[in-house]
């Protein structure tokens, strides 16, 4: 399954930053990173990943979820969501 992560950054892009920086991504292995983007000031972040379900992101949330307020969306790519209409 595809998830849109919208990620709220809590004290701004810095701390989110210097983990990143420091820890990198962080997530676990059943979870796939397929691509982000940030809004121009900063305090945003929206994510495409890939995991079985909403519970196989928990791991990583939870790293997280001090710096970063999280919303999980999911999604299918428009292809997949056309080939059943």
């Amino acid at each position: 399954m595809l998830f849109m992560v919208i990620e709220r950054f809590r004290d701004g892009y810095q701390s989110v930053g210097q983990r990143f920086k420091e820890q990198g991504r962080m997530v676990p292995e059943n979870v796939t990173y397929r691509g982000s983007w940030i809004t121009e000031e900063g305090d945003a972040c929206y994510q495409v990943m890939e995991a079985e379900n909403a519970e196989a992101l928990q791991p990583w949330i939870a790293k997280w979820y001090d710096l970063v307020a999280f919303e999980v969306i999911p999604v299918l790519t428009s292809a997949d969501f056309w080939s059943d209409k």
